[in-house]
C-alpha cells in the first residue's frame, strides 16, 4: 500500500535500486572439452558415443563417422542423429580396424571437435601403472592437465596406512598422473612427514586459475619430492613419534602444475594444529580437539567450491568430532590468496554450535539457489561468504547426499546417516536450505546409506541404509515400498539405458529389480580380474562421467597391480543430456569423490523417471591457449 502512494519517479528510482541489489548467477568458469568419443566393440556391433557440452542447445545434430584401415571416412547415419549422443553401427566389420569421428551441426555447416578414434577391441580401456613396489592404486580423480580437452588421471598409490585411531608407521603417499593412452605424466612422493590413511591426503584435480589446464593440490610437509625431483621444506626433517604420529613440525599445502607435477606455490596449511602455538603438547592439543594422541586433529576433508560464482576455490579443512576449522582459497594469476577461514571455537560465539557437526566427506552445492556455493559439511552449512549458515545439531555422520532429490519439493534435500546418534534420527532427510528434517528413522549406529532413483512407481528418489533396527526400502516421503532392500548400499553409477541409476559396490555393477524386490549384477569385476578399495567402504578407484554420453565410467584396477582398466557402456539410450561434467555440483562431486569415505555424486537437478529436460547451466568454458 505504500508503495501506490508514492509518485511515479520515486517508484522507477526505487525499482532501478532493487534491480542493483539484486543477485544474479554468473557464468561459471569450466573446463573446455571436447567429444570424449568412445567406440567398444559389442555383440551387436560397434557402440559408439559421445559427449554433448552443457553450453550446446538440445536439438543440435551430429553425424558419425567411421574410417576402416586408414581409408576414406564412410558417414553411417542417414540423418543427423537428434534423439540421442549414441549409435550402435551394426555395419561395421569386427575384422577391420575401426575408428570414429562424429561432427556438430552448427547453423547448418558441420563441425568437427576431437580426432577419430579406434574401436576398443576389449570391453575396456587399459592404462598401464608404474605401482611402486608395495604398494596399489587408490582412489583417483581426473581433470585436462594437459589442456586437449581430455581427461587425465591422478592416482594415489597407496602402501601400508593407518587410521587415525591407529598407532605404527606407515608408508610415503604417492601420487601419480597417467594419459587415457597410458602416457606416464609424473609422480610426487608427499613423504614420511605426511601420514598415510583416509583421513589425510585428501587431493584436488581442477583448474583453478582458468588457464584450460587443470592444477593439483593437497597438503604436503618436509621433505615432498613434486614432480621434477625438488624437495618442499626440509629434506632431512622427521617429525614421526615413536608411534608413528605427526603431531609436531611444519604443515603445508602445495598448489603443483597439472601437466609436470611441479610446485607452483607453498603455503602454511591453514587450519594449523593450535591457532597460536606451532607445536602444542598432547595437553594443549586434547583441549582443543578432545585428544591429545593424534585421532581428532588429524582429520582433513577437502573440496572444490565456486564462492564468488564465477571461479573456483580450493576448500580445505581440519577436525569435525570436535573444533571444525575450515579454510577457503583461491590460486589466481600465479597467486595463491586465503579467503577466509571458519573456526567453531575461535571468534563468535555462535560458532560454537557447529562443533562436532562434520562427516566423513563433504559436499559442494548452492543450496540458497543464489548462483554461489556453499559447502555442505555434514549436519551443518558454511554459506559462501565463510559465514555458518546453519547447524542442524545432528551430530557426525559417515555417508550423505545431496540434491534436488523430490521433484514436487522446492529446493534440495540431504539424506543423511549418523554414527553413534544420541537422537531419534539415526537416518533422515533434511531441508538443505534450513537442515529442518523432513522425515527420519531412529538408529543407534548407521555405518552407511544411499539416496538414488531405482523404482519408476514412486516420484524422487529412494534410500536405504545399514543400521541398527534399520528395515526396508524408503520412499521419497519415509514410507516403506519394499521390505526387502538392495544388498549394498556404498556407491551408485548410471548405466543402462533408463533414467534409473544402478547399484555400484565395489567393483560390481547391480540394477534394483523393483517388482520383484531383488538385486540383479549386470557387471562382475571378477570376470574381468578387478579388485575393490577401501575394504568395507568398498569402492572402485573412480566412477565418473568421464568420456561419451552421459552415462558413467567404472575406473579400477586388476588384482596384480599393472593397470587400471576404465569400463563404459554399451547399452544404448534414447535420452539425451548434456555430459555431466558440465553440471558443476556433479563436477564439484568427481573432485572430491577421493576424500575420505568416498561417496558418489549427484546433479543439483532432479535425475531420475520422469524428470524434466535439465536447463543448460550457465558456464563459459576456458579453453587452453598455451604458452
Amino acid at each position: 500500500m505504500f508503495l501506490l502512494k508514492q509518485s511515479k519517479p520515486f517508484l522507477f528510482l526505487l525499482i532501478l535500486v532493487s534491480f542493483s541489489l539484486t543477485a544474479y548467477p554468473q557464468d561459471r568458469q569450466m573446463e573446455y572439452l571436447d567429444r570424449g568419443l568412445v567406440a567398444i566393440q559389442s555383440e551387436d556391433g560397434v557402440f559408439v558415443s559421445w559427449r554433448q557440452l552443457g553450453t550446446e542447445p538440445d536439438d543440435i545434430g551430429f553425424n558419425l563417422y567411421r574410417i576402416e584401415n586408414d581409408e576414406q571416412p564412410v558417414k553411417v547415419n542417414s540423418s543427423p542423429i537428434k534423439d540421442s549422443n549414441n549409435y550402435l553401427d551394426t555395419s561395421a566389420d569386427p575384422i577391420q580396424e575401426n575408428s570414429y569421428y562424429v561432427t556438430a551441426i552448427i547453423d547448418g555447416q558441420e563441425v568437427k571437435q576431437g580426432e577419430a578414434y579406434q574401436a576398443w577391441d576389449k570391453p575396456y580401456l587399459s592404462i598401464p601403472l608404474r605401482t611402486p613396489e608395495g604398494y596399489h592404486a587408490n582412489d583417483a580423480s581426473v581433470g585436462d592437465l594437459t589442456g586437449d580437452g581430455r581427461y587425465e588421471i591422478v592416482v594415489h598409490m597407496l602402501g601400508s596406512g593407518k587410521d587415525n585411531s591407529q598407532k605404527g608407521i606407515t608408508t610415503a603417499p604417492i601420487l601419480q598422473a597417467y594419459t587415457l593412452e597410458g602416457e606416464f605424466l609424473w609422480e610426487i612422493n608427499l613423504g614420511k612427514n605426511i601420514r598415510e590413511g583416509a583421513h589425510y591426503t585428501q587431493f584436488m584435480v581442477y583448474d583453478l586459475d582458468g588457464d584450460g589446464r587443470a592444477e593439483v593440490a593437497c597438503k604436503t610437509a618436509d621433505g615432498t619430492i613434486d614432480g621434477k625431483g625438488k624437495i618442499i621444506g626440509d629434506a632431512n626433517a622427521d617429525h614421526r613419534n615413536a608411534d608413528g604420529y605427526i603431531l609436531k613440525g611444519s604443515e603445508f599445502f602445495t598448489v603443483f602444475d597439472g601437466l609436470s607435477g611441479a610446485a607452483l606455490a607453498t603455503t602454511d596449511y591453514v587450519p594449523a594444529r593450535h591457532p597460536d602455538i606451532q607445536d602444542p603438547s598432547p595437553d594443549e592439543m586434547k583441549e582443543i580437539w578432545g585428544d591429545g594422541y593424534g585421532n581428532r586433529i588429524d582429520r582433513f576433508l577437502a573440496g572444490i567450491a565456486y564462492l564468488d560464482g564465477e571461479k573456483p576455490s580450493l576448500i580445505l579443512s581440519r577436525g569435525y568430532y570436535t573444533r571444525t576449522v575450515i579454510s577457503a582459497w583461491n590460486w589466481r594469476g600465479g597467486e595463491l590468496s586465503h579467503v577466509w577461514t571458519f573456526d567453531s571455537h575461535g571468534g563468535d560465539e555462535e560458532n560454537r554450535k557447529y562443533a562436532g557437526q562434520g562427516y566423513h566427506s563433504l559436499t559442494i552445492a548452492d543450496v540458497d539457489n543464489d548462483g554461489k556455493d556453499e559447502v555442505v559439511f555434514g549436519s551443518m552449512v558454511i554459506n559462501h561468504d565463510g559465514k555458518g549458515l546453519y547447524s542442524s545439531g545432528l551430530g557426525h555422520g559417515d555417508a550423505m547426499h545431496v540434491s534436488n532429490m523430490n521433484p514436487n519439493r522446492k529446493g534440495m534435500e540431504i539424506f543423511g546417516i549418523h554414527e553413534n546418534a544420541r537422537h531419534p534420527h539415526g537416518a533422515n532427510l533434511r531441508d538443505a536450505l534450513t537442515g529442518e528434517i523432513i522425515w527420519s528413522y531412529p538408529s543407534k549406529d548407521v555405518g552407511r546409506g544411499l539416496a538414488i532413483d531405482i523404482d519408476p512407481r514412486h516420484d524422487g528418489f529412494e534410500s536405504w541404509a545399514s543400521g541398527d533396527g534399520l528395515k526396508g526400502l524408503w520412499n521419497i516421503h519415509g514410507e516403506i515400498i519394499s521390505e526387502v532392500k538392495p544388498s549394498s548400499c556404498n556407491m551408485a553409477i548410471w548405466w543402462d539405458g533408463d533414467l534409473l541409476r544402478e547399484i555400484l559396490d565395489g567393483v560390481n555393477i547391480d540394477k534394483w529389480d523393483y517388482e520383484n524386490s531383488k538385486t540383479v549384477r549386470i557387471l562382475s569385476g571378477a570376470d574381468f580380474n578387478l579388485v575393490k578399495n577401501n575394504g568395507t567402504k568398498s569402492n572402485p578407484n573412480l566412477s565418473a562421467d568421464i568420456f561419451g554420453d552421459w552415462r558413467e565410467e567404472l575406473i579400477t584396477r586388476t588384482e596384480d597391480g599393472k593397470e587400471l582398466r576404465i569400463f563404459s557402456t554399451t547399452i544404448p539410450t534414447k535420452h539425451r543430456i548434456y555430459t555431466l561434467m558440465h553440471n558443476p555440483q556433479y563436477r564439484m562431486s568427481i573432485a572430491w569423490q577421493n576424500v575420505a569415505y568416498n561417496q558418489p555424486p549427484h546433479t543439483d537437478y532432479f535425475f531420475g523417471h520422469g524428470m524434466e529436460k535439465p536447463k543448460l547451466p550457465a558456464i563459459k568454458t576456458i579453453k587452453y591457449q598455451g604458452r
